[in-house]
């Protein structure tokens, strides 16, 4: 069969036309998000540290006797060359429980450090006089998609910390985020919920997201420049892939002959 350049041109226009189509819903994470019916569900701060299951807690129990508050603490290891052993985490069960000396189970999942603190402290006041109680929760994480420049999940140092906070450690929005659409994906009372909040605004500090959780995700929407980069960058990916197969055709049919 004859090699026909002018239709082989034409196929190569109408696929490029084709599979260079891009639309928000090609695009966007959460779509559905106001269909589920929990989005803006949020409507007060639930920006408190709450305990919830699989999160890894840190406790350690002191007292003016050293030697009394020694069967509360956990390490692994054996204290060689000046080298502190490795005090062991608690981590909170499929039942919300951790497992603590001596007391043994303990319910914590939705306790605040500080609740959890009371709790024990009154658990103790049967084996120590005046305990100090010191908690820290391990696994702070937030993790932040879309728009940023470095896309991942964070580990946070503290209990607290600011949605611009949690941009700053991915590098800030690149200039094809949405400001005033923000989207926070939070665990609420066991179920997922969606909350979008407008950072351009000077009530973004009201927002009760502007507080990050545990485990919080924030997904910075692209705008249409970003979604119309997207479908050049297809049409650029498919057009090299065809000129590809098409120059090779070209080759071997010019070959043969």
């Amino acid at each position: 069969m004859k090699f026909q350049p002018r239709k082989a041109t034409l196929f190569l226009v109408a696929i490029i036309f084709l599979g260079s189509c891009a639309s928000k819903e090609d695009v966007v994470y959460f779509q559905n998000a106001a269909l589920s019916g929990l989005e803006t569900q949020v409507k007060e701060s639930t920006s408190s540290t709450r305990f919830k299951v699989d999160d890894l807690i840190s406790i350690y129990v002191s007292t003016l006797d050293p030697e009394a508050s020694v069967p509360f603490n956990l390490f692994r290891g054996v204290q060689e060359g000046g080298m502190r052993p490795e005090q062991v985490d608690y981590l909170v069960d499929k039942e919300g429980e951790i497992d603590f000396p001596v007391i043994g189970k303990m319910e914590v999942v939705g306790l605040t450090p500080e609740e959890l603190r009371v709790k024990l402290t009154t658990s103790l006041s049967d084996y120590l006089k005046d305990p100090i109680i010191n908690i820290r929760l391990k696994n702070f994480t937030v993790t932040v998609l879309g728009e940023v420049k470095r896309p991942g999940t964070y580990l946070v140092n503290g209990e607290q910390i600011t949605i611009f906070e949690a941009l700053g450690l991915a590098g800030d929005m690149t200039i094809k985020g949405k400001r005033k659409n923000v989207l926070v994906v939070r665990e609420f009372d066991g179920t997922k919920v969606y909350y979008r909040i407008d950072l351009t605004s000077n009530m973004a500090a009201e927002s009760p997201v502007y507080y990050l959780t545990q485990n919080d995700v924030v997904y910075v929407e692209p705008n249409k420049s970003a979604i119309t980069s997207s479908a050049l960058d297809n049409r650029a990916t498919i057009t090299v892939s065809i000129l590809s197969v098409l120059i090779t055709s070209t080759v071997l049919l010019l070959t043969r002959n």
